[in-house]
């Protein structure tokens, strides 16, 4: 099953935690500092925190999570054959995973990401601008 991914900037990690964690009765399905994302069942929806003061209150990305690396591509296909210029990330260590991605950018400037999850990704690891 597919869900839509919404990325929010928050300025309080801790409080925002506290409020979606009640607010869809669901807590996070991984907290790093500075980031949660959950794993909501209904509705279906991947919310992801990013602690970012100076953007408080701001959409940091929208985008789909997929089911395997297969979905992703049929993706991009689709895409590109409508005629969408694709920024393609293949393998890549963001939003403390591992992931498969591209994005496409629509009329107005939102980026959009679809993407699936590969494995998790160490502390070590996690790239600092990603997602951004």
């Amino acid at each position: 099953m597919s869900r839509i991914q919404l990325a929010l900037n928050v300025d309080d990690i801790d409080a925002a935690v506290d409020f979606y964690s009640t607010l869809f009765d669901t807590p996070p399905a991984k907290r790093r500092p500075g980031y949660a994302n959950f794993a909501v069942e209904n509705p279906p929806v991947k919310l992801v925190l990013f602690e970012n003061p100076s953007a408080t209150g701001t959409l940091n990305h929208v985008g789909v999570e997929r089911t395997s690396v297969e979905e992703v591509h049929a993706e991009a296909d689709r895409l590109e054959d409508a005629g969408l210029t694709l920024d393609v990330e293949g393998d890549v260590v963001c939003c403390h995973a591992r992931q498969d991605k591209h994005w496409v950018t629509g009329p107005d400037g939102q980026r959009w990401e679809n993407y699936v999850v590969l494995a998790d990704a160490p502390l070590p690891e996690v790239a600092t601008a990603c997602c951004s």
